[in-house]
């Protein structure tokens, strides 16, 4: 019997050898093809070096960024920052997936499927198991319920009714009613969405911690994050006291006028979820069309920022090089607090369009002026002592003070300036922050396929 097993191996053996493309050899694991895309709207910044800090005259006296010479990597970044119209679409993504979410779940207790009428329509996908796949149908024996129905896929081939006259039966009407805001919350015949329900859950791995750790499993450094999406609009009053800013309370993040306009109002840890978002937005669709994943957009770190920004130029001031704000014909060049507060100087009270004046030499708009952008470092004083040289980023948990950096439209041109620090607490928004996100560099797509 042992010699008999002994003969079975070494022919499966041989089988396995003879058979084989490499022939013997050491060629390594024949994966796909990768061929990359240019993300939408981003722009390549290409691997360099700089002096990060302020090398000219530290005119605020913060003593916080001495000059030190940093290697940053290549990626792409946003050529803009992010505009209502783009913070929208992950608002409105997150809330159709809620109410998908109510009625796929109330239609499981009702024992209701696509096969039925009404809000059966909107059954979990696992609920026709007629068509499921040998893995699917796994999953559904061994995970369908775990988590609040987490693992159970939602069917978004049906198209949402939002019209009340609309509604398929009286299940449906209950679960919309559910996200409006009571009856007696609405005034002027309007009754709007609860936007305190409009919540992101996602999880992330601490990759750092994980390192620098000598014990734990691997489940003991993944984190959960539950973010309201919804950015808030009451900054416009709360950041200016004895003033009259109501019109861009009420208008500003939903009104088609402004949809070209950055988002505002949105917290660091608002800006996170929205990359993870955006991550998860692009992959899934990536798995539709059976390509390989897109690694992670990201906040930039301090040092990416202040790179992109200088837009190549060696020891410029501004992203257009500078030292002036103002150009040879007399126009300011960004949007910002000239002239002792003289808002309108600049053409611009508040914030402005996102492809406003005129581009650095990275193809970046409004890196200085219109809106300060969080990065993903958080804030101490001296971290430029003790950072690295090859990509510093100074980012710990317990610091609640994350760098923002470009100036804002309510401020003065020392803001602007490229080198000049600033911070602001992660979980605060403000009408004057927005964000941009970038993405590690993977390769350039192949133009011969």
């Amino acid at each position: 019997m042992k010699k008999l097993l002994l003969t079975s191996i070494a022919f499966v053996f041989l089988l396995s050898s003879c058979g084989s493309k490499s022939k013997g050899e050491l060629v390594g694991v024949q994966g796909k093809k990768w061929y990359p895309e240019k993300p939408y709207g981003m722009e390549l910044i290409p691997r360099g070096s700089f002096i990060m800090g302020k090398s000219e005259e530290d005119m605020g006296n913060v003593l916080n960024a001495p000059t030190k010479t940093v290697t940053v990597r290549s990626f792409y970044m946003d050529d803009t920052e992010i505009t209502n119209s783009e913070y929208r679409q992950y608002v409105e993504w997150v809330r159709d997936s809620i109410v998908r979410t109510k009625l796929a779940i109330l239609a499981d207790e009702l024992g209701l499927g696509p096969e039925d009428d009404g809000i059966g329509a909107f059954a979990f996908r696992d609920a026709d198991t007629a068509n499921l796949s040998v893995y699917d149908k796994y999953m559904l024996d061994n995970y369908a319920g775990i988590g609040d129905y987490e693992s159970r896929a939602l069917n978004t081939d049906e198209d949402l009714i939002w019209e009340t006259s609309d509604y398929p039966d009286e299940y449906y009407a209950e679960i919309m009613d559910s996200m409006y805001i009571p009856e007696e919350e609405s005034y002027n015949g309007q009754r709007t969405i609860d936007v305190t329900k409009l919540e992101y859950k996602y999880n992330w791995m601490d990759i750092e911690a994980a390192a620098r750790s000598q014990e734990g499993r691997r489940k003991d450094f993944i984190r959960t994050e539950v973010v309201q999406v919804y950015p808030d609009t009451t900054v416009w009053i709360k950041d200016f006291a004895y003033s009259y800013n109501e019109p861009m309370h009420n208008d500003y993040f939903w009104h088609d006028a402004y949809s070209d306009y950055p988002v505002v109002g949105v917290s660091w840890s608002q800006a996170k979820a929205f990359c993870n978002w955006r991550t998860k937005f692009k992959n899934d669709d990536q798995r539709a069309r059976g390509k390989q994943f897109v690694n992670q957009f990201r906040l930039p770190t301090e040092a990416e920022w202040e790179y992109a920004a200088r837009g190549g130029i060696e020891g410029g001031t501004y992203p257009w090089g500078g030292p002036y704000v103002i150009s040879d014909t007399g126009c300011f060049m960004a949007n910002f607090k000239p002239q002792r507060g003289d808002y309108a100087a600049d053409a611009a009270l508040y914030t402005v369009e996102a492809k406003s004046y005129e581009p650095n030499d990275f193809n970046l708009y409004n890196m200085a002026g219109n809106v300060s952008e969080w990065t993903n470092s958080s804030y101490f004083p001296g971290s430029y002592e003790y950072a690295s040289t090859m990509n510093p980023n100074a980012d710990t948990q317990n610091n609640t003070r994350k760098v923002i950096r470009g100036g804002s439209w309510k401020d003065v041109a020392y803001f602007l300036q490229v080198s000049t620090r600033d911070y602001e607490y992660r979980d605060s928004a403000r009408s004057y922050i927005g964000f941009r996100t970038v993405q590690d560099y993977m390769g350039e797509e192949d133009s011969t396929q």
